[in-house]
């Protein structure tokens, strides 16, 4: 007898109906499909068209290569926190950023779960480890932000260590902000229906299935307690200092156009080109946890 393979199959509360939803299952039911672009109040209904979107890329993209020149130049630095629901874009909105920088001066940090070792250490330590040096660029695929979302939610931290991380975030932060760092918290959101997409995309795509992991499939019946970590978590930590840029992101190439515009806006580096930058699109950027409301 062949081997019994156990049903990844969820009952979800979508809108107030009950759903149930196959990872595995090839076929993405017609309410995902249909409603996955709309979802999440996203103000456009259509993606921005692929030529467009590539033609803007490049031409922020030449900025960001001018960016980096002006950082070794003057010795700034440069850090990019990119946290958001699974699935958002994080990674993509990454690489659209970095894809034309000198390795050398731009590194991507992306750590696994802490060491035993590091498990001992103050909580931020072995992120502050690696914080940019002169004229150096960072970006972070997740950050100490894991214990404002995920670590809560899925019991990998305490309710003590919970409340600890809410009231030391913006006192680490004020710091970064003194040393001189321009420092960008992205927060990259989604539907849930698009969420639901975006995973079923990844378990049919043999180039993308490695994304998808078991945490994913337990997250799916966690969306409203990952909304109210969220929501806390932008209220608490928003500061003058450091605040929370929000993306709706149910179209990947809206966000991160509009990503690299606003890092672009807040650096006045050598050959700016304002003329290239263009328009702030406020339907898919803001500031804080009132974006959302």
């Amino acid at each position: 007898m062949g081997e019994t393979v156990e049903s990844r199959a969820v009952e979800l509360d979508i809108h107030g109906n009950k759903r149930i939803f196959d990872v595995d299952d090839p076929v993405l039911p017609v309410w995902v499909d249909e409603y996955a672009l709309a979802s999440g109040d996203f103000p456009y209904k259509k993606k921005l068209k692929e030529e467009d979107y590539l033609a803007q890329l490049q031409k922020l993209q030449i900025e960001l290569v001018k960016v980096q020149f002006w950082l070794q130049a003057t010795g700034k630095r440069v850090m990019a926190l990119f946290e958001g629901r699974d699935a958002a874009g994080k990674g993509g909105a990454i690489s659209a950023s970095s894809a034309h920088m000198n390795p050398r001066l731009a590194r991507v940090v992306a750590l696994t779960k802490p060491t035993e070792r590091e498990q001992g250490q103050w909580y931020f330590q072995r992120y502050v480890a690696q914080f940019p040096t002169s004229g150096e660029f960072v970006l972070f695929d997740r950050s100490w932000y894991n214990r404002a979302g995920v670590e809560p939610v899925m019991g990998f931290c305490t309710p003590q260590q919970y409340e600890d991380f809410l009231k030391q975030a913006p006192q680490l932060e004020k710091i970064i902000a003194h040393e001189g760092i321009f420092f960008f918290k992205f927060y990259l959101d989604i539907g849930r229906e698009m969420q639901i997409k975006r995973f079923h995309d990844r378990r049919h795509d043999p180039l993308k299935v490695w994304k998808l992991s078991s945490m994913d499939i337990a997250a799916l019946t966690k969306w409203g307690d990952y909304s109210d970590k969220r929501n806390r978590m932008l209220k608490e930590t928003h500061t003058d200092f450091a605040p929370w840029t929000v993306i709706r992101a149910n179209d990947k190439r809206r966000a991160r156009l509009e990503l690299i515009r606003h890092m672009l806006n807040k650096m006045d580096y050598d050959g700016k080109d304002k003329k290239v930058l263009g328009t702030v699109d406020t339907e898919i950027i803001g500031s804080g946890p009132g974006f959302l409301k």
